[in-house]
Formats: C-alpha cells, sequence, structure tokens
C-alpha cells in the first residue's frame, strides 16, 4: 500500500479526487466556510454525527466536494487512540465500497500520534491474507493519502509510522502462514531474503551446528519432529562496532502439539501462531531497514515444532543446557522457555546492552490480562519504563509484572538444577523465573504475547504485535551512549545468509 503525507486542510480536501474522503470530526470542531466544514457542521448540528470515537456518516457525491464518497467519523479529543479507533471503525465502508485510494483528513491540530494511528490503523484495517487461498481476494485499497496542517512538521512521524505499518504486516503474514508452509527452515529462508533485499547479515544454523555449540535444551525440544530446526541470527548494524547492540530473541515454534505432553484438540491448529515472536523479530527487522537508524540491533530466532513422535523428549528427561544448567521436564508442553533458554545465553556473546524476548509463553498471561496488554518482566527498571513507554507510544500497550524471588521456589527439584514448570498458580510468572535464571549477564525483558500476537473468533490471525512497541523503543535508543565492543560477534557476510542442514 502506498502512503503519502500532504498538506491538507478541509477546503483543499474538498477538492481531492478520491474514491474516499475520511473526515476525522473531533470534539468542539469548528468550521470553516468550505463545503466540507458545512457538510460536518450540519450533520453535527442535525444530530446524525456524534464527534465520538466510532460513530460514522456518509455521504455521497455531496455537493462541492470531488470525492465520490465522504464519510464523517468521530474522532473524540483527537489523541491517536481515538484516531485509531476512527480509522478501524471505518474499515467495513471501506471494504464494501472497494476503493482504491483513500483521503485521511485528519483533525486542525492534530499531533505525531494522530499520524501515526491512522497510517498503522488503516494499514491493519485494510490487510488481507492471500498466500494459500486458490482465488485470492485482493486488496483494494492501493493509495492512502494523510492530510496535516503541515506535513513538513510531521515528516519523521509519518516515515516511522509507515515503517512500523510494514514490518507489522511483516509479521503478520509470516503468523498466519499454515504450519505445513511456515516451517522453521521457511524461517530461516525468509530470514536470508530479508538480509538480501535490505543489507543485513544473516546466519542459519541446522541441527549439527547446533548440537556442536552445545545446545542441549533446544535440541530436546526439537527431536520429536521430523522437519530440522533452524537458530536464526539476523543483524542490523546502523552504528560503529564500538556501540553494544540490543538483542531481540523471538520464540519460534512453527506448531506446538505439547509434545508427549498432548494439548487438548479443540483450537489446536491456532498453535501455528506459536512462532509469534520470531514473526515480530523479522518484523522488526523488515521495519528498521526502513529507517534505518544508528544502532546495532540483533535478532535470534531458536524455531522448530514441538511434536510428540517416538524420539520426543519426556516427562522426566534430564537437559542440559547451553549454560549448563541441568533442566527438568515435568512438561512437555513448556517448550517455549526450553529453546528460549539457550538463545538467552548465546545472547551473551555479543556483549548486549539490553535483551528482549518475546515470546507466546503462557495461557497463565491470557488469563491475567486478556488481549489488550502484553504482560512485561523486567530485571532492569530503566529497561521496563523505556518498553511501556514504547508501548504507549505505539499503541501496543504493555503490562508489567512481578519478578520476586519466592516464585522461582516452584521450580525447585531433586534432579536437577531447575524444572520447567512450577504449579499452576502465577505461570506466566514463574516462567519468566525460568528465563531470567538465563539472562543474569546484562539487561533482560521478556515479554509474553500470548494473549496479544493472535485473534481467535471470527476475526482469527496474527496481529503482528508487538512490532510497533519495539521499534519505538529501538527508536527511542537511537543516539545514546555506546556501550562495550562487542568482539564476540558471530560472522556473516552482508547481504547473505548461510544455512546448514
Amino acid at each position: 500500500m502506498d502512503f503519502e503525507l500532504k498538506t491538507l486542510d478541509l477546503a483543499g480536501a474538498a477538492g481531492e479526487k478520491t474514491d474516499v474522503l475520511l473526515v476525522l470530526v473531533t470534539e468542539g470542531f469548528r468550521a470553516g466556510k468550505d463545503p466540507v466544514s458545512r457538510l460536518v457542521q450540519a450533520a453535527l448540528q442535525a444530530g446524525d454525527l456524534e464527534p465520538k470515537a466510532g460513530k460514522l456518516l456518509q455521504a455521497y457525491r455531496a455537493e462541492g466536494i470531488a470525492a465520490t464518497r465522504v464519510l464523517l467519523a468521530g474522532a473524540g479529543d483527537g489523541s491517536g487512540r481515538k484516531v485509531h479507533a476512527a480509522v478501524q471503525a471505518a474499515a467495513g465502508v471501506l471494504r464494501s465500497s472497494k476503493a482504491k485510494k483513500l483521503v485521511i483528513a485528519l483533525p486542525a491540530g492534530s499531533g505525531d500520534e494522530a499520524v501515526r494511528a491512522a497510517v498503522v490503523g488503516t494499514a491493519d484495517s485494510s490487510y488481507v491474507y492471500v498466500a494459500t487461498k486458490s482465488k485470492p481476494e485482493a486488496r483494494e485499497l492501493k493509495k492512502v493519502v494523510v492530510g496535516v496542517a503541515d506535513a513538513a512538521v510531521h515528516k519523521a512521524a509519518f516515515a516511522r509510522a509507515r515503517a512500523a505499518a510494514i514490518g507489522i504486516e511483516f509479521a503478520r503474514e509470516l503468523g498466519n502462514l499454515p504450519p505445513n508452509h511456515a516451517t522453521p527452515t521457511r524461517l530461516g529462508e525468509e530470514a536470508g531474503k530479508l538480509a538480501k533485499a535490505h543489507g543485513l547479515h544473516a546466519e542459519v544454523l541446522g541441527p549439527k551446528e547446533v548440537a556442536r555449540i552445545g545446545m542441549g535444551s533446544f535440541l530436546a525440544v526439537a527431536r520429536g519432529s521430523a522437519q530440522p530446526l533452524r537458530f536464526i541470527t539476523l543483524r542490523y548494524d546502523g552504528a560503529g562496532r564500538g556501540q553494544a547492540p540490543i538483542v531481540l530473541v523471538g520464540k519460534g515454534i512453527t506448531f506446538d502439539t505439547g509434545g508427549i505432553s498432548i494439548k487438548p484438540a479443540a483450537e489446536m491448529d491456532e498453535m501455528k501462531f506459536d512462532m509469534g515472536g520470531a514473526a515480530s523479530v523479522l518484523g522488526t527487522f523488515r521495519a528498521l531497514a526502513e529507517l534505518k537508524p544508528r544502532l546495532n540491533v540483533v535478532g535470534l530466532v531458536p524455531s522448530c515444532e514441538n511434536m510428540p513422535d517416538g524420539s520426543a523428549y519426556k516427562p522426566g528427561d534430564i537437559l542440559t543446557s547451553l549454560s549448563g544448567q541441568t533442566i527438568e521436564v515435568l512438561n512437555t508442553d513448556a517448550e517455549g522457555r526450553l529453546i528460549l533458554c539457550d538463545a538467552l545465553t548465546y545472547a551473551e556473546r555479543f556483549k548486549p546492552r539490553a535483551v528482549i524476548d518475546i515470546a507466546t509463553l503462557t495461557g497463565a498471561c491470557v488469563i491475567a490480562l486478556g488481549a489488550v496488554r502484553s504482560g512485561l518482566f523486567a530485571s532492569d527498571d530503566q529497561l521496563a519504563q523505556q518498553l511501556l513507554a514504547a508501548g504507549d507510544a505505539a499503541l501496543d500497550p504493555c503490562w508489567r509484572m512481578p519478578l520476586d524471588e519466592e516464585y522461582a521456589e516452584g521450580l525447585k527439584t531433586n534432579f536437577a538444577d531447575v524444572a520447567n514448570v512450577a504449579g499452576r498458580a502465577g505461570g506466566a510468572v514463574t516462567a519468566a523465573k525460568f528465563l531470567q535464571r538465563f539472562a543474569q549477564e546484562y539487561p533482560w525483558a521478556h515479554l509474553d504475547v500470548a494473549g496479544t500476537a493472535w485473534k481467535g473468533g471470527a476475526g482469527k490471525g496474527a496481529t503482528g504485535r508487538p512490532v510497533g512497541l519495539l521499534l519505538e523503543y529501538l527508536l527511542a535508543q537511537e543516539g545514546a551512549a555506546a556501550g562495550a565492543a562487542a568482539p564476540g560477534r558471530a560472522k556473516a557476510a552482508k547481504g547473505k545468509s548461510r544455512a546448514r542442514a
């Protein structure tokens, strides 16, 4: 989809030739003398339109207005959240009209957050999945013009919003692919293509290399599948080698049966979304490639399936992780933490200034927070505050959860250094406490996106979260003081990937 930012008031909007003109109307709307203002004022006075976010009124070939259709949408106080709600409310009308060009007239005085909400909200609501349909329904909307009082003022915010929309859609597309398409091998190929197209660095390791490194926990989870595992490293080098990178670690379970501790059949198909963390890391790198900020970022994606064949790992098994710590498996459906723990240890070699892992980790987090906020756990208060602020700015919110040491009591076992699960109580927290054991050498945060990475029901599909949050956080770190050098950084030729079976 092609987005354009344009200086445009309501008088100018009246002359825009477009299939749909979407006018966002805020509380305290002040009418001018132009045809659009007169239409809005008349609708408000008649009570046919409320400025409350989500309220809509349509007009067809209105007098003095060049657009075929005019859609008036209430936008409340004009905040980013209200603008996003208004754009989402208009989505159904836009789809039924089969509009190819849309002009959005933002309210006078709109800030950067409104520009971002308009771009990301429009991209989100117009997304259509077609990859595996025999007669795909093409996306009708091709061109979106966002009209503001002064385009120059919002140029940077618009660029960030456009990049976020691209990254979110990239993550959604990967997440929505069926598990017989989105295999670990496919994720490695996608990382390689991303690197080649955008000048990134990629390395993709197979089972032999992972075994040689000593990732015993990751290897155990992958053992029950015919699909070979992949360990993906992506690097975006936007700053000098002296700047310590930020590392993003994404859980890449491309399908999760639960293993020997098999899941119930109901809604098991949704376990194709268990690689939402991996998709969000790849989507974030796609967005970084658009903006080219001055910082260094590493992405690590351990990817495999969790299947229950004769060679699968079992409850009672003892695994030796890359860190050397031993793990007693009590439940094979707690596999995400077992692949992440080796990746978190691997992250140490990059001498990172911060590490953030993203995972559809626990049903307990869904119970705690639902589908509104992702769960945030952090060992560092400053990192936690930065991620909270980034989530609020991106309309991709999270909520900080506790990491009290007492929660780790349930992970104690007589047979290993740690068990992979505790009791049912506080399940999202005890999962985070497990991961924290492997993230002692750097500031660390964990985002549990089990409730936010996808939707079920009639609107089933990947959301692309938390790409928006991650991108906002990373951009806020641009220009921060350089950290220690990263002499252990893995090497790969620029723009190329290496894959090994």
